[in-house]
């Protein structure tokens, strides 16, 4: 079968051996897979990638960052086959999602980080049967393929510290922090503020409900805490407690990871503040300690999702919780994925890229 392959920090489109499905798996085709940031940056700098991947405790699998890997983690596919001893709860024909991950006799298989099954940058996948989920309510093939992204956006929410008063910066309107915008307006926060130098961007996260869009290169969305009711020096934030009265509390989201980033809303952000890092700075980066500990700052390092994030993502993706419709700027079959690639470099060109194998 064919497949985009990564070799030599390259992308190659080639035959692969065909797949079998083995116990308690099932056979699938690719549908669409979406074109993820991170493959973006494992192109070029995968070793860096699994390096400080196994330094955080992720585990080795074996994983050979040298070897030939197929990407792709953001998937619909449709049931082909299933292997022997499958409970076949789904049928052959039935559209699903599922997280990336395959259960093997050996261990789990990160699909797209992996170098004995491929992801969904191939004709078809292997995936576990216990963890695929059907696509519900009619939705479309290209919705049902933004559920993994979207989760992590649902994830980082979750982290976050809110209350009834609450007000979000989301800074970096990216897929990720289109993913934040999304969960915070489906689960009724706000207001929610989000700013990106990228008109293309904002005009995406405006889709999707951000109450505020804001150009940095015209305005510090920093100027517009006092407006909301969050008062950012820590003397005010005392005085009005100290009269019996409240504020909520302030909550940004880092979407960007990029060097000195963090820093910039350490510097900028109200006293009390939390900071949820969700973007993923692959660079040696540096704050000022002292800082943060005056103003009493949080930071809250998020990744990835919980299986049950990950369904109430796809179930607010059909309920139409979540409008995506716009938000897939281009499709390209196998020969085109190295092209979308380079694409996908200048923000005003596309938001998300799906391949359709």
């Amino acid at each position: 079968m064919r497949a985009v392959v990564r070799r030599n920090k390259a992308l190659v489109c080639d035959e692969i051996a065909d797949l079998e499905p083995g116990a308690g798996q099932v056979l699938v085709k690719t549908l669409a897979c979406g074109i993820c940031g991170s493959d973006l940056h494992a192109l070029h700098h995968m070793e860096h990638m699994i390096e400080l991947g196994r330094r955080g405790g992720g585990g080795d699998n074996g994983f050979d960052p040298t070897a030939d890997t197929v990407f792709g983690h953001e998937f619909c596919a449709e049931i082909l086959d299933h292997g022997p001893g499958s409970a076949r709860t789904l049928k052959a024909g039935t559209r699903i999602v599922s997280v990336p991950v395959t259960l093997t006799a050996t261990g789990a298989e990160m699909l797209g980080f992996s170098n004995r099954l491929p992801g969904g940058f191939s004709e078809r996948m292997v995936l576990s049967e216990q963890l695929i989920l059907p696509v519900p309510n009619g939705l479309p093939t290209d919705k049902a393929a933004l559920t993994e992204p979207f989760a992590v956006g649902f994830h980082a929410v979750a982290k976050a510290r809110m209350d009834d008063k609450s007000v979000c910066l989301v800074v970096g309107c990216g897929p990720v922090g289109l993913a934040v915008i999304a969960a915070l307006k489906a689960q009724g926060h706000g207001p929610v503020v989000a700013a990106d130098f990228s008109p293309r961007r904002r005009a995406a996260a405006e889709k999707l409900g951000a109450d505020i869009v804001i150009d940095p290169a015209k305005e510090s969305p920093h100027d517009r805490w006092e407006a909301l009711g969050v008062p950012k020096a820590r003397a005010a934030q005392s005085m009005i407690r100290m009269m019996g009265g409240s504020f909520g509390q302030p909550v940004v989201f880092e979407c960007v990871g990029a060097p000195g980033v963090l820093e910039s809303l350490i510097e900028a952000a109200p006293a009390g503040s939390q900071i949820v890092v969700a973007g993923v700075c692959m660079e040696t980066d540096r704050i000022e300690p002292a800082v943060a500990i005056t103003k009493e700052i949080e930071l809250t390092f998020v990744f990835g999702y919980t299986p049950e994030e990950f369904a109430g993502t796809l179930r607010s993706l059909a309920e139409g919780q979540i409008d995506v419709d716009g938000l897939v700027t281009g499709r390209v079959g196998l020969d085109g994925v190295a092209g979308a690639f380079a694409a996908l470099g200048d923000p005003e060109a596309h938001v998300k890229i799906l391949v359709e194998p």
